[in-house]
């Protein structure tokens, strides 16, 4: 009895293995079939090699949402370090990025040089780092705003941007926060026409309007003699620095950014 019921469990398993391997080389046939010649339609999004990839990301339509959520004017801290609790996240479960900066309701992240992540498609860099932070930003959103709902969700637009060398890319970060300094002194002095001096925001823009746009050099502030600011090396952790990257005190401080094998 157990001799025949033993034979009957190897044909089993024979006439399984036979199907299985049918089945395998069906599968194979069908991966190879007519249809898969759309996949000539998906474009080729390889970045260039040797070249930094900035992924910037804007937050779409935030006037409305920071509105909505009573965000404090001109600058509220709790979406501030919010947004910079989302770089951190994104910074810790993402590879390669070596820094990033951000303001308002943006952040770029650079990756470097050499990084072959995802075989550097510039879609695959931009969804994730967009997905990632977005995801952090609902996660996150009830630590830094305890009494205010989540109303709806926020969305994020990205671009990726590659630049050739260290200078162009000091450059797009010194653009960047030489924007912010722009954008803050408008806001700052704006807001406090409306909330100490009564003007309408309408009368507020009209006062801060000039009739005659000049471009002259501005001379910033030298960095701080004597300061200094312990770096650990032995562990990468994101960090959050509130700094000038306009300068080339930070860029002396942190050489490991720009260098040549990352």
């Amino acid at each position: 009895m157990w001799s025949a019921c033993n034979v009957k469990v190897r044909d089993c398993w024979a006439v399984t293995s036979v199907t299985l391997r049918r089945c395998l080389k069906l599968g194979a046939a069908m991966a190879k079939s007519k249809f898969e010649y759309v996949r000539n339609f998906e474009a080729d999004d390889t970045c260039l090699a040797h070249c930094w990839v900035v992924v910037r990301l804007d937050g779409r339509n935030f006037h409305r949402f920071a509105e909505k959520h009573n965000f404090a004017k001109p600058n509220d801290s709790r979406a501030l370090h919010l947004m910079t609790k989302c770089a951190q996240t994104v910074m810790t479960e993402l590879e390669d990025i070596v820094i990033a900066y951000g303001q308002s309701d943006e952040y770029s992240f650079v990756f470097k040089r050499k990084s072959n992540w995802f075989k550097r498609r510039a879609s695959k860099f931009m969804t994730h780092v967009a997905s990632q932070f977005a995801s952090s930003y609902v996660f996150y959103w009830r630590d830094y705003f305890e009494d205010q709902p989540l109303l709806y969700p926020p969305g994020f637009d990205g671009r990726v941007i590659v630049y050739p060398n260290n200078q162009t890319l000091k450059d797009y970060l010194s653009w960047r926060q030489a924007d912010c300094h722009v954008n803050n002194l408008y806001n700052t002095v704006f807001w406090a026409l409306v909330q100490q001096s009564g003007l309408t925001p309408v009368q507020a823009q009209e006062r801060l309007q000039v009739g005659e746009v000049t471009t002259k050099e501005v001379k910033l502030p030298a960095e701080i003699e004597g300061k200094k600011m312990a770096v650990t090396r032995t562990r990468i952790k994101p960090v959050p620095l509130y700094c000038d990257i306009i300068g080339d005190a930070f860029w002396k401080e942190h050489p490991e950014i720009l260098d040549e094998d990352s």
